[in-house]
């Protein structure tokens, strides 16, 4: 799939924001990437590493460690960023790989601002540049390195 965004990224030769959070054989997990736009901070991405189009094309095996790393890493959000909910939005629309935008909401978001997108229009969202976006994944990658059975 050479002009799939997401194989790319995989495959390596797409640079993207952060570090990795997590990786087996069947997801991969990091921060997004917004092409030099302002990120905020918590908008995590799980690809599904197989290029696949859509939840439906999914093995067994693929979909139970896509609803098990979902389940851990909204927690981690939750206990190492203090979120106090998490969005999760799956549409492929733009991509047509299987991927999954979790986005953390933390407390005292305004309630106009509450919704996977519209974060991102609350001028005091919490944002930051790619060494902020590293601190966080590894906040994240560590959460789940010592908590491996929530």
């Amino acid at each position: 799939m050479g002009d799939c965004f997401i194989c790319n990224k995989h495959a390596g030769t797409i640079q993207t924001s952060g570090v990795m959070i997590y990786e087996d054989e069947y997801v991969y997990v990091g921060h997004i990437d917004r092409n030099g736009k302002p990120k905020y901070l918590g908008h995590i991405m799980i690809d599904l590493k197989r290029h696949a189009p859509t939840l439906g094309d999914m093995t067994v095996f693929e979909a139970q460690a896509f609803g098990v790393i979902m389940a851990r890493v909204s927690k981690a959000l939750m206990e190492s960023e203090k979120a106090e909910h998490i969005y999760s939005l799956v549409s492929g629309n733009s991509v047509p790989h299987l991927h999954m935008h979790l986005v953390a909401r933390y407390p005292n978001t305004p309630e106009e601002y509450w919704g996977p997108m519209e974060v991102y229009d609350w001028e005091e969202a919490p944002m930051g540049d790619n060494d902020v976006v590293t601190e966080l994944c590894m906040r994240i990658r560590t959460h789940l390195e010592d908590n491996p059975y929530e």
